[in-house]
């Protein structure tokens, strides 16, 4: 099984509308590992791992994001396939769930 390694951003009508709060729920059904974030330029950023089936789900709900959202892109900055142990650890800060950061 492949696993993939992402660094997202989702740009839009976004913040303010329980987005992260949306995507770790989504991200925790999904069984996958890292957290998300308000950045400054009013984007959602994170990091998810997991399989890469799970990933490419992840990636759909990204794109559309709970009703009160208007998500006008999906910037991948990274996209890893296969991350080493130590590339997840840096990524995720080594935590085992999904979480929402402030």
């Amino acid at each position: 099984m492949s696993v993939n390694l992402i660094q997202f951003k989702v740009v839009g009508d976004v913040q303010g509308v329980n987005f992260r709060s949306y995507t770790q729920k989504e991200a925790q059904k999904l069984g996958l590992k890292g957290h998300v974030y308000n950045h400054d330029d009013s984007s959602v950023q994170g990091v998810a791992v997991g399989p890469e089936d799970k990933i490419k789900q992840f990636r759909s709900f990204l794109e559309s994001g709970p009703s009160a959202a208007e998500v006008h892109k999906v910037d991948l900055i990274k996209d890893t396939k296969n991350p080493s142990d130590d590339e997840i650890q840096n990524a995720t800060g080594g935590s085992d769930g999904f979480e929402v950061r402030r």
